[in-house]
């Protein structure tokens, strides 16, 4: 049945389809000699006459950004010109560099934003997406207005890292993380989600697999080590300028909800923190109205301000 029908195509096909109606193309980008960028963002044409703040989305570690924001973009594309690239080695986006950490996916974007001139902007990111939006704003805070923190444990400590792997049952990540049979996305899926569908069959989830994980998967694994501490190393994280917004799962068993409440106090006195409960890892996918609203609240409360 797999080889003549593939439900993953049919449903990306869907997900493309609505980020075209909502008014984003998908576009590339060489933003030096050594990296590109895919994207989807507004028609350059038509942005220039339409005046809309600007709001960057930052997939977390999983598919290219159209299966991760595709809940997100009808909401919000009526109110902000949307960038949402796919970060380096997801989809199209590769580079020459040996680099491979966030600070350095946080550093191309920047540059992919300066190149299309954009000059302000605020920015969500969604677990290892909220990594990057970190730096971003760290980096970049003449130009970043506000930051949207969803489900990433930036103080994710080594013996963090050991409760996840028991939790999970696995002895490496990436057996979680970039599922290659398919158990181990069943697995991933009750980690990742409150309400799981009950069941799958092996050809389905195989095909997903071959869809959504299987493109630059070596790459992928060098990614992952930023985060397989060998210590108790963790990043160091300063409060920002910026005003913060956390989003978090109130089930979440990647980072549980502990961490978003120390997370709170390391970013200082302009984060505040919002709960979705009956939800875990994917807020933004398992409670998509609530998820939205609060979004919209906090964004469009940002505008008034400015």
């Amino acid at each position: 049945m797999s080889s003549w029908f593939s439900l993953a195509s049919f449903y990306e096909n869907h997900l493309c389809r609505t980020f075209n109606s909502s008014g984003l193309l998908p576009q590339t980008i060489e933003i030096d000699t050594q990296t590109t960028i895919s994207y989807w963002g507004p028609n350059p044409k038509k942005c220039q006459s339409i005046k809309k703040p600007n709001l960057v989305l930052l997939h977390g570690f999983g598919p290219r950004s159209v299966w991760q924001w595709g809940p997100q973009v009808k909401t919000l594309a009526p109110h902000f010109n949307l960038y949402v690239p796919d970060l380096i080695f997801f989809g199209n986006s590769t580079t020459k560099s040996s680099d491979r950490s966030t600070v350095f996916q946080a550093v191309s974007i920047g540059k992919l934003l300066e190149i299309l001139e954009v000059k302000s902007y605020s920015v969500m990111g969604t677990s290892y997406g909220g990594f990057v939006a970190y730096h971003m704003a760290r980096l970049f805070g003449d130009r970043v207005e506000k930051v949207i923190i969803a489900s990433s444990a930036l103080n994710k400590k080594a013996s963090d890292h050991q409760e996840f792997l028991e939790r999970a049952k696995v002895e490496k990540a990436e057996d979680v993380m970039l599922p290659k049979k398919a158990n181990q996305l069943r697995n991933l899926m009750k980690l990742a989600m409150v309400n799981c569908p009950p069941y799958l069959p092996d050809f389905l989830l195989n095909d997903f697999i071959k869809n959504m994980y299987r493109e630059n998967l070596e790459e992928k694994k060098e990614l992952m080590k930023e985060f397989d501490f060998g210590n108790e190393a963790c990043l160091h994280v300063s409060p920002l300028q910026q005003e913060v917004l956390i989003i978090w799962g109130e089930c979440d068993q990647i980072f549980p909800f502990k961490k978003a409440q120390e997370l709170m106090k390391l970013l200082g006195d302009k984060a505040r923190l919002e709960v979705i409960k009956n939800t875990s890892h994917m807020p933004h996918c398992e409670d998509i109205k609530k998820f939205n609203d609060i979004v919209m609240k906090f964004l469009t409360e940002s505008q008034t301000c400015r």
